[in-house]
């Protein structure tokens, strides 16, 4: 399906120059007679992000996607395998799949184009362990705290949170939710 510029938006699948891309960010700009469009892709199969300045009548090839919740299941060669819940294999590149592995997640969403899984996202949100923090101070409920995950990754916690504990987070925006206590 064709879409102008000016009717695309972010997360919006296309294809770019023979490039499977999703749109990371979009704008418009407008001058006294001319009207852009300022459209940000990444390429699906290798992370690579490019910048497009378009007039708001450029056409871009939208495709349909399809969404999908995996398994992940091993590693082989170049590729990361992953399963549904009817034990179909769906199989993609280690680079469109990485950045949801991270998070070591019981599911998964996959992003399907014409049956085959293109890139693969965490879900809305994840169970973490709390690696690093500071200790938890009392009476100190609507302040925040640097936190280092098991995986990694920093973000900002609750007071009350102390090492060891497993919480809730958002793992897009990295935002705390809340104290996991079973």
């Amino acid at each position: 399906m064709q879409a102008s510029a000016l009717d695309i938006r972010k997360g919006y699948l296309l294809e770019y120059q023979g490039r499977m891309c999703t749109v990371a960010d979009w704008s418009i700009m407008r001058n006294d007679r001319r009207q852009y469009v300022f459209v940000t892709l990444k390429d699906l199969l290798t992370g690579r992000v490019t910048e497009l300045k378009e007039h708001g009548d450029t056409k871009f090839e939208v495709l349909e996607k399809d969404n999908i919740e995996l398994s992940h299941s091993y590693q082989e060669g170049p590729e990361e395998v992953f399963y549904d819940a009817e034990g179909n294999e769906f199989r993609c590149s280690i680079e469109a799949a990485k950045d949801a592995l991270v998070w070591g997640s019981d599911k998964y969403i996959g992003f399907l184009v014409n049956g085959k899984v293109v890139t693969v996202s965490p879900p809305s949100s994840v169970i973490c362990k709390v690696a690093e923090c500071a200790p938890p101070m009392k009476g100190a409920n609507n302040s925040w705290k640097d936190a280092v995950l098991e995986n990694g990754i920093k973000i900002k916690v609750s007071n009350l949170v102390n090492i060891g504990e497993r919480v809730r987070i958002d793992p897009v925006t990295l935002e705390f939710r809340e104290r996991v206590t079973s």
